[in-house]
């Protein structure tokens, strides 16, 4: 019997990842022979993790925390949106090279945009954040030609050094929560504060009743920034539809097919809200 490619994701913690169900779907979809499993790293032990895989003979790796900026210094190459990101959480291994991809920003955009039928291009955008979620999500934002894109943090100036890197992009600019008052069309919570059921502290004004407010985290039920935007106007989704998406990145990566992600997003939703 013909022995399957080998993929894996590979964090630590690793055990609450759906990304082999994912994957398994995209596998079965598209008939692909492949395997996909879950691989707990040490936190001391990534670079020897990933080493062994390969030399078992592994083709590619999904990276997750704690682990992405250690696998964005071990890619031997690198795309523009892994390199802009600063961050890899996908790995390809081929002839004895490591590429290195980050399918976040661009799994965030195509939910936005595919799936909740937002456009970007010629709308006000807010990043809130600036940390490893913001950054990989900037470049494929700014790709779709927003009008002006202002990022915000708590720290105003790690906003601005995050600016900065894109080179004084002229849609692009750091903001202040405080000084934040007028509607956008989109604002986007990539900052942790849903880990602990909070709310960035930004202004109820940034919300109108056309406004999209996404949350990159997701959860059975919608998250304490969903539920303070819809009190004030917007309409909410979550990040489930990004985790779906940017698992269809990295597998048309690795395997060259893009699946088809509704069915798939569909049956998790129904998952988890039957939990």
């Amino acid at each position: 019997m013909t022995k399957r490619d080998q993929y894996a994701v590979i964090g630590n913690p690793i055990a609450h990842s759906k990304s082999p169900d994912i994957h398994a779907r995209f596998a079965a979809q598209t008939k692909q022979s492949m395997s996909y499993d879950k691989l707990l790293a040490p936190l001391d032990g990534f670079v020897e993790a990933v080493r062994a895989f390969v030399q078992a003979g592994g083709k590619g790796l999904n990276v997750t925390v704690p682990f992405k900026l250690e696998a964005f210094a071990l890619a031997t190459t690198l795309t523009p949106r892994a390199r802009a990101a600063g961050a890899v959480n996908t790995l390809k291994f081929e002839n004895g090279s490591m590429l290195g991809d980050n399918t976040d920003g661009i799994g965030l955009v195509n939910d936005i945009v595919r799936n909740a039928g937002v456009a970007i291009a010629g709308k006000s955008v807010l990043l809130l954040g600036a940390g490893g979620a913001a950054r990989g999500a900037l470049l494929p934002l700014l790709d779709e030609r927003p009008a002006r894109l202002v990022v915000a943090n708590r720290t105003h100036a790690k906003a601005v050094e995050l600016v900065h890197r894109f080179d004084n992009n002229p849609f692009l600019r750091a903001g202040d929560f405080g000084e934040l008052e007028d509607v956008f069309d989109v604002v986007i919570n990539a900052t942790a504060a849903s880990l602990s059921s909070e709310v960035p502290p930004v202004s109820p004004r940034v919300f109108g009743p056309h406004t999209l407010a996404y949350d990159m985290m997701y959860a059975s039920e919608p998250t304490a920034f969903m539920r303070f935007a819809t009190q004030h106007g917007a309409q909410a989704r979550d990040g489930l539809g990004m985790l779906v998406e940017q698992a269809a990145e990295s597998f048309d990566l690795w395997r060259g097919v893009r699946p088809e992600t509704a069915a798939v997003f569909a049956e998790l939703r129904a998952r988890m809200e039957a939990t």
